[in-house]
Formats: structure tokens, sequence, C-alpha cells
């Protein structure tokens, strides 16, 4: 099969269209023909060398959508012909979606959403499997105050639809006019623009100066200052970045509540798994409801032109997912 192969860590012209063997899926695994693949900002950290990487040469890859060719002894959940997606590889232990096939565990993968083409739900399981851990986490309840850090980016945009849906009140940061609209779109009820809007003045604004009963901060490191300070007391804070020196002061003083997501644990540990299916299958039935969509960048790549789409993706200039068609 043709597949992309990362041969040492560095920019993307580090990866290789190649020919390689194609997988057999052992115990519990699926082999699926990959029809689409999305890009994540972690794919990238792999490729410049962040520990999670698999050994090298490399298949890269996580998100995926296509059909199911095979099914590996024990696997009574799909058959052959299935439509498949999940977020099942292009770590330690796991094969890559850069390629024509993969051989995935079987608990990672759901349903294709039937109103879905293969291009639209390969951009969804690693940001829906994110934002719905991370909203999970902070115990949602309709009528509360959300603030959303990043809310038009790959995991904000999903977390914006996925909070509406239960009934709260969304508040989206955002960095232009244009992501202000974007984030109305998707269903926030209020827009910050964090470049023009201090912290202390939308809080002030927004509600009364009392906080938001729950933060996801998409976008974390230092910017977690920011969402102690936008916090009510008691409130709780999800970030899926919490790698930062920062001070805990104010945090300790509102007596807030932290944690931190890492969506990739399940596969990296092996447990959990078949959580990451579950979602996966509940956001199917969200997507096919008309309750949640994914927002897609208008380029278009192929197999070919993988390491073009990591450009743009580190570029900050994508508008949404963006998408590699394989087929």
């Amino acid at each position: 099969m043709r597949a992309q192969l990362l041969t040492e860590h560095g920019g993307h012209d580090k990866l290789k269209l190649s020919e390689v063997a194609r997988p057999t899926p052992s115990s519990g695994q699926v082999l699926v023909r990959i029809y689409a693949t999305a890009v994540n900002p972690v794919d990238i950290k792999i490729r410049e060398g962040l520990p999670i990487a698999p050994p090298l040469p490399a298949i890269l890859g996580a998100d995926l959508a296509g059909v199911v060719e095979a099914v590996g002894e024990g696997v009574t959940t799909f058959s052959v012909g299935d439509e498949v997606y999940g977020c099942a590889g292009g770590v330690k232990g796991h094969g890559g979606a850069l390629a024509e096939y993969i051989a995935a565990d079987a608990r990672l993968l759901a349903p294709k959403p039937k109103t879905l083409s293969f291009r639209e739900a390969a951009a969804l399981p690693l940001v829906s499997i994110t934002a719905r851990d991370a909203l999970d986490r902070l115990e949602i309840e309709a009528g509360d105050r959300v603030l959303i850090h990043g809310g038009t980016g790959g995991v904000g945009h999903i977390a914006i639809q996925l909070a509406k849906a239960a009934g709260a009140w969304v508040v989206a940061t955002v960095g232009s006019d244009d992501n202000a609209a974007i984030a109305r779109q998707l269903g926030a009820d209020e827009v910050v623009n964090y470049r023009t809007e201090a912290v202390g003045d939308y809080v002030k604004r927004l509600t009364n100066g009392e906080g938001f009963e729950a933060i996801f901060d998409t976008a974390g490191g230092p910017n977690l200052a920011n969402s102690f300070e936008a916090a009510a007391v008691e409130g709780k804070i999800a970030t899926i970045n919490a790698r930062t020196t920062a001070d805990l002061g104010l945090m300790h003083s509102k007596a807030l509540s932290l944690t931190a997501v890492f969506m990739l644990l399940p596969m990296l540990r092996g447990i959990g798994r078949e959580r990451h299916g579950d979602i996966l299958r509940a956001i199917g039935s969200d997507v096919d409801a008309g309750r949640l969509r994914p927002l897609l960048d208008d380029h278009r790549f192929t197999l070919e032109t993988a390491g073009e789409a990591q450009e743009l993706l580190s570029s900050g200039k994508a508008r949404g997912k963006v998408v590699i068609d394989i087929d």
C-alpha cells in the first residue's frame, strides 16, 4: 500500500511517500481502507519528535474514516463493508492514518455518521472525543455559564455545539471578527475578542463580575491564568494544555477545580479504549440528529500532498479542520 513514511523527526519534508506492506489485523483489530484523515496539532508535534511518537520509520496520523475490509479474531462489533470512523493511530503501538490501510483496535472505532461524507467524518474523532471528555469532567448542567477559550479551533468549535446541546449559556473567545461570526453560527450566545477585551472587562460585562461556572481552556499554557481570573467561585476548569508553570494563588482563593484532558492516553496505555468508541457512537447520533457539524477548511489535499496539509495547519491560516483525501 501507499503511505507517508516518517524516516526522521523534523519538518513536513521528512514525510516520504512510500510503498509499504499492507497490515494484517490481529486479534481485536479490523483492517480499514482509509478514505480520509484529518490533521491535528499533535500529529505535527509527533512528527517533530514528541516522546509519544512511534519508532521510526513510522506512519503518522490519528483520525480516519473508511470501510472495514477484514476483521480480526474476536471482533463482533464490525463486519466487512461497514463504514467507520475513529481516532486510532499515529502513536506508539499503533499504525497511522496517512496510508491507504490501517489495522485498528475495534474499540476505538464507531459507525460513521450516516449524514456525513468520509471527508467530513474524518474531521471529528480526536476533537470530538476531547471536547466530550472535557465537558463531562466539567459536569455542565442546563443554564450554566460556560466559557470556551479558542471557540473556533478544532476542539473549541465542537465544544460550543456540545455545550449548547446540554443547555448551557456559552461564551466563546476568538481572535478576529471573522471567527466571531463563525462562533455565533455554531451557537455561541456571546463572543469575546481576546485581542481587544481584557478578562476582567468581559467577566463584568457578561456575568456582572461573578465569573463562569465552567471553563474549557483549549489554549491552556499561559492562558490558564485568564481562566483562573474568569472563573466563578468554586468554578471548574478543564484544559488540554497543562504544560506550564503557573501561580495557583487565584485558583486557591476561589477554590477552583482544574482537570487536564489527555485524549490520547487510552491509546497509549490500553485502558479505557471502549469509552472512545462509545463517545463516537453518541457523536454520530448528535450529527445525524442535526445537533453537531464539523467545520472544514476549504483546501483539498491528497496523500501525496499530506505534508502541505500539515504546513497549512502549522501556518495558523486554516479555517476549520484540515482534511486529507486518501482515495
